[in-house]
């Protein structure tokens, strides 16, 4: 039996107090930049689980909790063709939830090489800019908001 990826996700939006954001670069789709995302694995992992376990698994950053936040920000994109195999049959739609990482610096990061190529830590107008998603993009723009 194949198990499908729960149509919803978190997106973390990981950033230092300067408004610099760490970006990872896809494997399966070279020039995709984008920030940290992930599926809930269960219906009832609570979505915190969800952006640490995600940003572990793909950065190796394990965050204390006072640098955390729920931006209180919620998506609903249509999922690309490309991806769409990953989802039971019918699904086109997933539901993201926003969540910012306050770092005090750029750091180096251990990606999942069957995840992610590279990273690059850029001015948040700079990262936006560089998101192959929308949603994305517009998060990280909204930075200044949510950092201050």
């Amino acid at each position: 039996m194949q198990a499908f990826k729960i149509p919803e996700s978190v997106l973390v939006v990981i950033h230092t107090p300067q408004l610099e954001v760490l970006l990872i670069e896809r494997a399966d789709q070279p020039g995709f930049w984008q920030s940290v995302t992930g599926s809930r694995e269960t219906a009832d992992e609570p979505l915190a689980r969800t952006a640490r376990r995600e940003v572990m698994e793909e950065t190796g950053i394990a965050a204390a909790s006072a640098q955390w936040r729920d931006w209180a920000l919620t998506n609903a994109y249509e999922i690309y063709p490309t991806w769409r195999h990953r989802y039971a049959p019918g699904v086109t739609h997933n539901t993201e939830h926003v969540f910012g990482l306050c770092l005090p610096h750029p750091c180096a990061v251990t990606l999942n090489p069957r995840e992610h190529v590279a990273w690059q830590w850029l001015p948040y107008r700079v990262a936006a800019d560089l998101c192959f998603s929308p949603s994305n993009a517009e998060a990280i723009l909204l930075l200044s908001r949510f950092a201050a």
